[in-house]
C-alpha cells in the first residue's frame, strides 16, 4: 500500500465511520466529505491530511506538506467552504454539497498537479527544479 492510500485509509477510518467524534456536528458532513473526496479520482492521488476539519489535499507524501492547492473546510451548519491555496487567501466559495466543495477544487488544480511526490516539500521543490534544469545545486 502507497502512503497515498495509508493516508486515505486513516482518514476514511478514523473520519469516514463511527468514530469517537460521534456527538460533534461536523463528524457527519465530514465524513461526507472524506467519501467524495476519495471517490475523485484526480484527489486520490494526492496526499490528504486533515485538522480542524478541514481537508488539505498535498502534492507531496511527507510533512512539510504543499499549501499549493485549495482545501476544504466544514461549517457546523453542515455546508462547505473552499479556500486556499494558503490561509491568506481568500474564500473562494461556500456551498452546500460535498460533491460541489470537490468539483470546486478540482477545476483549480494546477496542470503539473499528479500522483503525490514521495518526500517533504522541499524535496519536491528540489525534484522539480531538477527537471526544469534549474537546480543549481546540482551543479556543486
Amino acid at each position: 500500500m502507497s502512503a497515498v492510500e495509508a493516508a486515505w485509509r486513516v482518514l476514511l477510518t478514523t473520519h469516514g465511520e463511527a468514530s469517537p467524534l460521534e456527538g460533534s456536528p461536523l463528524r457527519e458532513p465530514f465524513a461526507e466529505l472524506l467519501r467524495v473526496a476519495h471517490a475523485e479520482p484526480l484527489l486520490r492521488q494526492l496526499h490528504p491530511w486533515a485538522g480542524m476539519w478541514e481537508l488539505h489535499f498535498s502534492r507531496c507524501t511527507e510533512s512539510p506538506y504543499t499549501w499549493d492547492l485549495p482545501y476544504i473546510g466544514t461549517l457546523n451548519d453542515g455546508r462547505y467552504y473552499v479556500e486556499g491555496p494558503s490561509r491568506n487567501s481568500p474564500r473562494i466559495a461556500g456551498t452546500d454539497s460535498a460533491r460541489a466543495a470537490v468539483a470546486m477544487v478540482v477545476e483549480r488544480l494546477p496542470p503539473h498537479c499528479g500522483q503525490a511526490f514521495i518526500g517533504s516539500e522541499g524535496e519536491l521543490a528540489s525534484h522539480e527544479r531538477h527537471l526544469r534544469g534549474g537546480d543549481a545545486n546540482a551543479s556543486r
